[in-house]
């Protein structure tokens, strides 16, 4: 639709004339304007034509503006628009930019005027930014900042005459001021920054339009660099020197309106200058934009999908025009290095390139022969831009018949195979569309988002992820962060079957149903296209629709029983299984989110992993015989404690009141220190506080505290009170009650930094002494205190859900919860279940993003399972009703 011209020109000039200020008539002019381009926005106008507009409408107004001083008489001072607003591109709060352009500088006579001009501009309430140079001082000012010389290649005459400013374009554009090659050089360091800054990545969860990876920015570089080396007025006309095609002009072009429309919509919702993709306006942003949810995909998943694949497709031809700029600026004097590797392909400098661009249309098999080529000599950088291009132009031919040849099928497998870097090489393909168009099902997750604050990278990219934590598995560093994993990959009979795995895993998410059973549907049909054998096409398959069994076994369940480790030694066909799928949980967790992977799931994993291990050399068709793992735990700690002078009699003292529960954890080294430190407590009527950091074990990187203190129904709730207090976040915690009035309590905790409290003795000493003082009467417990909840968290409410489960074999009753993250959270638990008289025996803490999925094992006040369904609705409706008001739900 058209855009309306609300601004009368002749209208406004007779109202300046006659107000005692101009700035109020020029700024009814400019709102009035400037709302009718919003709402022209939302009914769908053109954004091309409305950013135009703004910029023209700002024009007018400053013109009018100008002609009220005397130096606009002048012809040696002109008000010249730079930058964005140079190029005639203004989007609601984008800055506007200035330059007052004098041919020798400021005359005496202009000098109050001008600063009256600029307060008037400060007064018009727009971004407006300014300079004040002379021709020449321009010229010295661009030589020195080439932020300065990139700005003044984009120049209009706003107001007075245009020869000044085309005679300062002609000074900026010669190699007095900047050559072409400090220029190029300049440019391609800075974008190199840039993208280091937002990770190297397209895929941001809340993405910067403007500076991203693939963003505005990469397109405006392209131009910036266009017209200093060709003196051309717009990347279009590159079209003329077959450096664009019209496809791909049209790319660029396509994908500067999409972006425009996203940035255009986000400054109007943020009334303010913003280039970020915050989650406050994603969701309005795409129901302003027309997006609505489908089904289970949601309307603001499809706009970031489609905002990712089309920053791709800018990045990779950002990287095609650019990789031309340097072989025709900084290559024209370099050395050619030619070396052939076949009849198709050779090395040019580093760079792999067809040698004639028909190479893909006679043997169509090349195009992924080229990137076997890249995986078998490491040394290439990269691909000719000529040979993308023919590449792009050629990819068409990947097709059914094309993914059915078997020689195409069997290059890929000898890709797989090949001792290098697969995720780089995978990156490639992705890049240029050929792994997507290989593997359909691949093709359909590209771009794809969870709006959510756990999976903070696309599928596709947290797949590559995922293989590239494969690939660096076996490097020395692995042997420190991930000593298990590093060691077992050794092991595997066959690499290829876990990049496989890696690929599938999440292969169908998105579509509905269980992405894990469909994802093994895809990955059976990939091996059986590529020949591979039955037992390893169903090691696959099983590893794809498992791939989430360790990970929540260990974070979601109970380790520490026997019967746990039983039931998932069952679910693992044999130990060569339980190899691949540790290595698999090890890449997927540590690639999902960095926050995520932590020393306590490290360990968490390493335990499960351990314990059915020796469950499968057991047998599984045998239990584990609970009884005799407790005497095994005990025996062990018993050593420790003998050697340390302690007797049999005082052992037996502690350890004959403890439930049998305090024995089934891991750590015997964990049971002999607090049994010590409760032998040497004695009678002391305080609460004893055991604070250590712990270093090797499942506790390793963590501080752990001890509470060992009379039993009272209160101490949970007080207890998580005084740890958010004290600003410490709870990673795990364990109950264990005993037959004497004594409870020891557990937890394993981490400071407001995620670190551990190490060396400092001091906050240690504070803790413990805040624990002993509120814990000497814990029904008199410190208030829950309110910190403010983090601004991405307030985003993503939902409502909890609580559900209950007996373990009949524990007598005790798992209460499964999931609500959103907020601080006190546990405490306000905590408080909850004290009301309804429900005792906590265990709990498993696990934050995933802006999820908590925590698991409490509770019991009556009499210790036995919540057995009267009246008390589980009871608690259930109080859970939900309390956590979801302390969200604004």
């Amino acid at each position: 639709m058209a855009i309306a011209d609300v601004l009368d020109t002749a209208s406004l000039e007779s109202q300046i004339a006659e107000a005692p200020s101009p700035v109020g008539p020029a700024r009814k002019a400019l709102r009035s304007s400037f709302n009718n381009h919003a709402e022209s926005f939302k009914t769908g106008a053109d954004v091309r034509e409305l950013v135009m507009a703004r910029a023209l409408t700002v024009d007018r107004v400053l013109a009018l503006l100008w002609k009220r001083y005397p130096f606009s008489q002048s012809d040696d001072i002109a008000l010249i628009a730079v930058g964005g607003y140079g190029r005639g591109e203004l989007h609601p709060h984008s800055d506007i930019d200035l330059l007052i352009l004098t041919q020798d500088g400021i005359r005496e006579e202009w000098q109050d005027d001008l600063a009256a001009f600029i307060t008037l501009l400060w007064d018009l309430r727009l971004d407006i930014g300014h300079s004040v140079r002379s021709i020449e001082e321009s010229k010295t000012a661009a030589r020195d900042d080439v932020t300065i010389l990139t700005n003044l290649l984009e120049t209009r005459t706003v107001a007075g005459p245009d020869n000044l400013r085309a005679k300062l374009s002609t000074e900026v554009y010669s190699d007095s001021v900047s050559d072409d090659r400090a220029y190029f050089i300049a440019k391609r360091e800075e974008q190199r920054r840039r993208h280091e800054k937002y990770g190297d990545t397209e895929y941001n969860l809340e993405p910067n339009i403007k500076g991203s990876p693939g963003g505005l920015r990469d397109i405006q570089t392209i131009g910036w660099i266009t017209k200093r080396h060709f003196g051309l007025e717009s990347i279009a006309d590159l079209t003329r020197f077959s450096i664009l095609s019209e496809e791909e002009y049209q790319i660029i072009l396509s994908g500067e309106n999409f972006l425009w429309r996203l940035r255009y919509g986000l400054q109007l919702i943020a009334d303010r200058n913003e280039n970020r993709l915050l989650f406050d306006h994603q969701r309005a942003l795409a129901e302003m934009l027309g997006y609505r949810d489908k089904g289970k995909r949601l309307g603001v998943e499809m706009m970031m999908q489609e905002y990712y694949r089309t920053v791709l497709a800018l990045a990779e031809l950002a990287d095609v025009i650019l990789q031309y700029y340097d072989e025709a600026i900084l290559g024209s004097d370099e050395q050619e290095d030619i070396r052939p590797l076949n009849k198709r392909f050779q090395i040019r400098n580093r760079y792999i390139e067809a040698i004639n661009n028909q190479v893909f249309a006679y043997a169509p098999y090349a195009l992924m022969e080229i990137f076997v080529l890249m995986a078998q000599n490491p040394g290439i950088r990269g691909i000719r831009a000529k040979t993308i291009r023919s590449l792009r132009a050629h990819r068409h031919l990947i097709d059914d018949a094309f993914r059915s040849d078997l020689a195409v099928t069997t290059l890929f497998m000898e890709l797989l195979r090949t001792p290098h870097a697969l995720d780089q090489t995978l990156s490639f393909m992705k890049k240029y569309n050929v792994l997507g168009r290989y593997l359909p099902e691949f093709g359909q997750i590209i771009g794809q988002m969870q709006y959510d604050l756990f999976h903070i990278f696309t599928v596709d990219a947290h797949t590559l992820r995922v293989i590239r934590n494969m690939v660096q598995m076996r490097s020395e560093e692995a042997l420190t962060n991930f000593p298990l994993a590093s060691r077992l990959i050794h092991r595997l009979p066959k690499l290829e079957n876990l990049y496989i795995a890696g690929l599938y895993h999440d292969i169908a998410k998105g579509r509905g149903g269980d992405h894990s059973e469909l994802g093994a549907e895809e990955a059976i049909a990939f091996c059986e296209r590529h020949h591979l054998s039955q037992r390893d096409t169903q090691l696959i398959a099983w590893l794809v629709e498992n791939h989430l069994l360790m990970s929540m076994t260990a974070q979601r369940k109970d380790i520490s029983d026997p019967d746990i480790i039983h039931a998932f030694a069952r679910a693992v066909p044999s130990q060569v299984h339980l190899d691949y799928l540790y290595v698999l949980t090890v890449c997927d967790i540590s690639a999902t989110n960095p926050k995520l992977w932590n020393t306590w799931r490290a360990s968490l994993l390493r335990q499960l992993y351990i314990e059915a291990k020796r469950a499968l050399r057991r047998g599984t068709e045998t239990p584990i015989d609970r009884n005799e793992w407790i005497q095994a735990t005990q025996s062990e700690a018993r050593e420790i404690l003998l050697a340390q002078n302690i007797s049999d009699e005082q052992i037996d003292t502690v350890w004959d009141v403890m439930d049998e529960d305090y024995f089934l954890q891991d750590s015997t080294v964990d049971i002999a220190w607090q049994t010590a430190a409760i032998i040497r407590h004695g009678d002391n009527p305080d609460p004893l506080v055991m604070i250590r950091d712990t270093r090797g074990g499942p506790t390793d990187g963590y501080s752990q505290i001890v509470i060992y203190m009379k039993d009272r129904a209160a101490l949970f709730a007080a207890t998580t009170a005084v740890f958010e207090q004290l600003n410490l976040n709870i990673v795990d915690a364990r109950i264990s009650s005993s037959q004497d009035p004594y409870s020891i309590s557990a937890y394993v905790v981490l400071d407001e930094r995620g670190q551990p409290l190490g060396k400092d003795q001091a906050r240690k000493e504070r803790v413990r002494e805040r624990l002993v003082e509120e814990l000497d009467d814990p029904e008199d417990y410190p208030d829950i205190i309110h910190r403010r909840t983090p601004r991405q968290l307030k985003h993503f409410s939902f409502p909890t859900q609580v559900t209950f489960s007996n373990d009949t074999v524990n007598q005790r009753t798992v209460m499964e919860m999931i609500t959103p993250d907020r601080p006190g959270l546990l405490a306000r638990v905590g408080r909850i279940l004290l009301d309804h008289g429900v005792r906590l025996t265990n709990a498993k803490i696990a934050t995933l993003g802006e999820r908590v999925e925590d698991v409490f094992f509770v019991t009556d006040d009499k210790g036995a399972p919540l057995s009267d369904p009246a008390t589980c609705q009871a608690l259930q409706d109080d859970l939900c009703r309390q956590l979801d008001e302390s969200v604004g739900m």
